[in-house]
C-alpha cells in the first residue's frame, strides 16, 4: 500500500453505506444551526426510519442539554450496531474523489482522505504540516472530546484547504476517477444540493497525489525549510479534539506497554478530512463582520483610524461604501447613526494582510475595560440594518483575499475569531464516509 507520510496523510479504510439513499443517511456538520432547534428535528423526520448519520453524531444545538451523557451513550451503541449488522459495505483502502452541488449552483471538489495528527498543530506561530486558520478557544474541546473518545467510529465534517492555484491535487484526481462509475451519488436532504464521489485507489492515480503533494510541499517550504501544506478552513475545534484525544490515548497505550509499531499504526492518530483547493471556483470566502454596541462612536473611529495607521472619508450612501470596500482589500466601511443621521465612513488603509488579521487586535484593544460589547454577522445586509441602531457602530470588512490567506497564517499565526465563512450555512460539508476509530 503507498505511502503518503511525509505529507502527514494516510489513505484509510473507508466505510460507506450500503443503501446509498444519502438523502437519508447524510446530515450537515453537527456545527451548523446551533441555535435552530426546528431545523434539527426536520433532520430527524427526513432521516427516520433508515440508517442515518445523524444516529452517529451530537448536534451540537444539544451539547448543553442535561441527556447529553445518554445521547452520547447511544450515539457509540449506535456505532456499533451500524458496523456489526450489516450497514456498511467491506472497508476499502482509497480515498475518495467528491463533487458537491450546492443549493446556490456552485459546485465545490474535495478530496477525502486521513491526516496524521502528529503533522497538526492548532497552536498560534506552529511550523507543521497542518495548521490552524483562526484563534483555537480551548474551552470548546473538552466537552467534544467526551464525543470523541471511545467512539467506535468517525465521520468526517472537517475541511482542509491546499494552495493549489494550477489544480494538480484535488481537481486533477477527478479527471481520472470520473472515468469510473461513482461509490455514491444523490441528492441531500433539506434541499442542500447534489452530491457525488469516485474511489482514487488505482496505483497511477497514487502516483500523481504524490507528486502533487511534494511540489505543493515544496512551494509551501519557508527559509527554515518548514512547509505549510494545508491550512484548516472547517472544523478547527473538531480537528483540535481530534489531536486532544489522541495526545492523551498515546500516553495509555504507552503506560500499556504497547510497542511503537502498535502506537504508530494506532487508526485514533488519524483523522478522515476533506481536503479543498482555496482557489476552487465553488468555494466561496466570505467575509465576517463586526458591529460594536454601546461605544462612544467617535472614540472609535479615531482610534482604530490612529492604529491602522488610515485615513477616513465620508461617503454619500451604502451602496457607494460596499462597492469601495468590496473593490479594495485593505478598506473598512462604518456604518452608525449620528444626530439622527445615517452616516457611511470609509476607512481606507495600507494594510497587506488580510483586513480582519489587523483589524480584531486594534478593536480587541479599544474594548479592552470598556463595557461595550462586539458581535459577529454575515451578510453586509445585516451590516447597514445594525448600522442604523442608535447605540451600534457595524463595521463592513473587505472579501478575503485567497492570494495571501497562507502566507497571513504563515506570518502572523492563526487569524482571529469569526474571520470568514466557507460559503453559507447549507453548503457546510455533510456526513458521508466513516471510519473505524476505536475498536475493542
Amino acid at each position: 500500500m503507498k505511502k503518503f507520510d511525509e505529507y502527514g496523510i494516510l489513505l484509510p479504510e473507508i466505510l460507506l453505506p450500503k443503501n446509498k439513499d444519502l438523502s437519508r443517511w447524510s446530515v450537515i456538520a453537527c456545527d451548523q444551526y446551533t441555535q435552530d432547534f426546528d431545523y434539527w428535528k426536520k433532520v430527524e423526520e427526513s432521516s427516520s426510519g433508515s440508517p442515518s448519520t445523524l444516529n452517529l453524531i451530537l448536534p451540537e444545538v444539544y451539547l448543553s442539554s442535561p441527556d447529553r451523557k445518554s445521547m452520547i451513550e447511544k450515539i457509540r451503541s449506535n456505532m456499533k450496531n451500524y458496523i456489526e449488522n450489516g450497514v456498511f459495505d467491506a472497508p476499502e483502502n482509497e480515498f475518495i474523489y467528491v463533487e458537491r452541488k450546492t443549493e446556490y449552483g456552485r459546485i465545490r471538489h474535495g478530496l477525502v482522505c486521513a491526516i496524521d495528527l502528529d503533522s497538526y498543530e492548532w497552536k498560534p506561530f506552529s511550523k507543521s504540516l497542518i495548521r490552524a486558520t483562526e484563534a483555537t478557544i480551548v474551552d470548546r474541546i473538552p466537552p467534544r472530546k467526551e464525543i470523541r473518545k471511545h467512539a467506535p467510529l468517525e465521520l468526517p465534517h472537517i475541511m482542509l484547504l491546499v494552495n493549489d492555484p494550477d489544480k494538480t491535487l484535488v481537481e486533477a484526481c477527478g479527471e481520472e476517477s470520473k472515468k469510473n462509475s461513482p461509490v455514491y451519488d444523490g441528492d441531500l436532504m433539506m434541499n442542500s444540493g447534489h452530491i457525488s464521489g469516485w474511489a482514487v485507489k488505482s496505483d497511477s492515480q497514487l502516483d500523481k497525489i504524490s507528486c502533487a503533494l511534494e511540489n505543493l510541499k515544496k512551494s509551501g517550504m519557508d527559509g527554515e525549510g518548514n512547509s505549510f501544506l494545508f491550512a484548516v478552513g472547517d472544523g478547527n475545534h473538531s480537528l483540535a479534539t481530534a489531536k486532544a484525544v489522541w495526545d492523551e490515548y498515546r500516553e495509555e497505550l504507552k503506560a500499556s506497554g504497547a510497542d511503537e509499531s502498535k502506537i504508530a499504526s494506532s487508526p485514533v492518530r488519524y483523522a478522515l478530512v476533506e481536503i479543498v483547493n482555496i482557489y476552487d471556483s465553488g468555494l466561496t470566502f466570505e467575509p465576517i463582520h463586526r458591529v460594536i454596541f454601546d461605544a462612544n462612536k467617535k472614540d472609535l473611529l479615531s482610534f482604530v483610524e490612529k492604529n491602522l495607521d488610515g485615513k477616513l472619508s465620508e461617503v454619500d450612501s451604502a451602496d457607494v461604501l460596499e462597492k469601495k470596500v468590496h473593490d479594495s482589500r485593505n478598506s473598512f466601511g462604518f456604518v452608525f447613526v449620528e444626530n439622527s443621521k445615517e452616516k457611511f465612513v470609509l476607512l481606507e488603509t495600507n494594510v497587506s494582510e488580510l483586513a480582519v488579521s489587523r483589524l480584531q487586535p486594534v478593536l480587541d484593544e479599544f474594548l479592552r475595560g470598556s463595557s461595550s460589547e462586539i458581535d459577529y454577522i454575515h451578510g453586509s445586509e445585516e451590516v447597514f440594518r445594525l448600522g442604523k441602531k442608535d447605540n451600534a457602530v457595524s463595521i463592513l470588512l473587505p472579501p478575503i483575499a485567497k492570494d495571501s490567506f497562507f502566507d497571513t497564517i504563515s506570518g502572523r499565526g492563526p487569524l482571529p475569531r469569526k474571520s470568514f465563512s466557507m460559503g453559507e450555512a447549507s453548503e457546510k460539508r455533510f456526513y458521508l464516509e466513516c471510519r473505524k476509530l476505536f475498536q475493542d
